[in-house]
């Protein structure tokens, strides 16, 4: 906008007249914008730029199609997918996943938390140390995602969620169902996962706060930072995932999974770890209040 420079020079005693016809504007729409320099439709568009972008730092993954339907569900219900998208680009509001021409590769994000395990996996009591991680798995609907937490001390997972989209939501739905299954009382409990965006979210960071917990992740590539979590979901894989050549629904993949970490993994495995004992064994020996509140 050319505007707050025709008002400069008319400051330094340069006429409107000469500054608009040498800038090539028009006088009228000039002297409306210094009566109201800034109009009810860009500040509008101010509040809606700032809506987009808290959602894009919530979900950082997020394209301008799950952007809008987010901004959509607050206080923009009629936003076009359009203005979204132009808005999105004119501030390099990309998502993480994307690929915006000429840009150059960047670096993966910083982690918002210190590493506090440094592939120790190891707790004397429960609710110290509980691992993060999601995986994904396709089907005919498309994917589908879970996030699992397992608590160190007998490996059992605490909390586990799955969705057909992989926001931050899904990690808060999972930190929420272990604090409910251990009783509400998980102050000083430190929760270690990966450098992804969903765990770097505002939203995790909201929910850790919330509950008194303690973030901790490991490095950018380095699976061995969060070994122990990788096992299970290498478990999950095998015995689960890849049994069948191709899930039809997306359904039908989630009642094998909770299946199989409810009833299977938690009641039937034995692990060596644990004295070959199962994960529900090992708490209701050890600590069988936890059991009993879980």
């Amino acid at each position: 906008m050319m505007y707050p420079l025709v008002r400069e020079l008319a400051v330094d005693g340069i006429p409107v007249t000469v500054s608009c016809r040498v800038l090539g504007l028009a006088r009228q729409p000039y002297y409306r914008w210094l009566n109201e320099p800034v109009t009810a439709g860009q500040l509008d568009e101010a509040y809606l730029a700032n809506a987009i972008f808290d959602a894009h730092c919530d979900d950082p993954e997020f394209g301008y199609r799950f952007i809008a339907d987010e901004v959509r569900q607050g206080d923009h219900p009629e936003v076009s997918d359009r203005v979204v998208w132009r808005i999105c680009r004119d501030h390099q509001w990309w998502s993480a996943f994307g690929k915006p021409k000429n840009r150059k590769a960047t670096k993966p994000g910083a982690p918002s938390h210190d590493d506090l395990v440094r592939r120790v996996f190891t707790a004397e009591a429960p609710n110290r140390l509980w691992l993060a991680d999601i995986t994904e798995h396709r089907t005919a609907e498309g994917k589908l995602y879970c996030c699992a937490i397992k608590d160190v001390f007998s490996n059992r997972i605490v909390g586990w969620a799955i969705d057909s989209r992989m926001k931050a939501r899904l990690v808060v739905a999972a930190i929420e169902m272990a604090v409910a299954r251990r009783g509400g009382d998980v102050a000083g409990c430190i929760l270690h996962s990966d450098r992804g965006s969903q765990f770097r979210s505002r939203k995790v960071h909201r929910v850790l706060a919330r509950y008194g917990m303690v973030g901790s992740m490991g490095k950018v590539g380095a699976a061995g930072d969060n070994a122990a979590m990788e096992s299970f979901f290498a478990l999950l894989q095998k015995n689960v995932l890849d049994r069948r050549h191709r899930w039809a629904t997306r359904d039908d993949l989630r009642i094998e999974i909770v299946t199989w970490i409810e009833r299977t993994y938690h009641h039937r495995r034995r692990q060596a770890r644990l004295g070959r004992l199962t994960p529900i064994e090992f708490e209701m020996i050890m600590t069988p209040q936890t059991a009993t509140a879980a």
